[in-house]
């Protein structure tokens, strides 16, 4: 279809247009997803496929779509700085969105947002394109769409305490990964929201969380060799830990039970990974 009928749907208000199939219409859009212009990407593809999910046009083809943007998360897995990173990351945040319609509308049941969290989870787990903005093509930022896609299932009734756990295996296994990227995007952020709502849910405790801080501090240390940037793990480990310690002070609503105890564990653990920051001023 051509640009200008797309654009007729957004001047329209993202009304889903007469006279077209919803299944002509989602492929076109979903092929569009991957677009390396944004204003079709991000300006069009995205709002309308949102939209239409969050409406309930989607209702009845729900499962079907989710399924599809969990083929999409395949598509150049591996490749690096290629702009197949597109149909990867924007898949994930359409999954975003389709996790959302079904604890929210009771579509799908638990067999399927279990299905489409492990594929979500093993796409994270193995990106390689970690770049946030690409200059003339807009945001990749696969990390950051990816941890939407966490946050989703995070808040989703049909993930327990073990499938909670597993969210937070995979935020460290992320963030511990050597990459040659740092998180610049804010990826650490939306790393540490996706952890609030799962913290939201208050299901784990400290028996779980201060363990799992423990490993990702042991991380947030700077160490390598003269050839490479130690902080290029230990900086976004870093990153995510305080933007977790923000979060958690500062949000409003209601708070986890474990909240006064784990701002504790992750002060103490900040402290001890920036030591030269807290010493004793000299006098002078």
């Amino acid at each position: 279809m051509s640009s200008g009928f797309w654009e007729q749907v957004v001047a329209d208000g993202l009304r889903v247009p007469a006279g077209r199939s919803l299944v002509e219409l989602t492929e076109d859009l979903t092929r569009m997803l991957g677009d390396p212009n944004p204003d079709v990407r991000d300006g069009i593809a995205f709002p309308t496929m949102a939209t239409w999910i969050d409406d309930g046009v989607y209702d009845d083809l729900l499962v079907g779509l989710g399924d599809g943007m969990c083929h999409g998360l395949d598509v150049g897995l591996g490749e690096r700085d290629t702009d197949t990173v597109f149909r990867r990351s924007y898949s994930a945040l359409i999954l975003t969105e389709c996790i959302d319609r079904s604890s929210k509308a009771i579509l799908g049941g638990p067999d399927v947002v279990l299905r489409w969290g492990d594929r979500v989870m093993g796409w994270l787990a193995r990106e390689q394109d970690l770049r946030g903005f690409v200059p003339g093509k807009g945001w990749a930022h696969a990390i950051a769409h990816g941890a939407d896609a966490l946050g989703a299932l995070a808040r989703s009734p049909y993930f327990g305490r073990l499938e909670l756990t597993v969210i937070l295996d995979v935020i460290a296994d992320r963030l511990l990964t050597p990459t040659e990227e740092f998180f610049v995007c804010g990826e650490d952020d939306r790393l540490a929201f996706a952890t609030m709502h799962l913290l939201r849910r208050d299901i784990l405790g400290l028996d779980v969380l201060e363990p799992w801080i423990a490993r990702l501090a042991n991380g947030a240390r700077g160490r390598g060799s003269v050839d490479r940037n130690p902080f290029l793990v230990a900086g976004n480990v870093q990153g995510y830990l305080r933007s977790l310690h923000l979060q958690l002070a500062l949000s409003t609503g209601a708070h986890p039970s474990v909240r006064p105890d784990l701002l504790l564990v992750l002060m103490e653990q900040l402290r001890a990974t920036n030591p030269g920051y807290f010493v004793t001023p000299r006098q002078h």
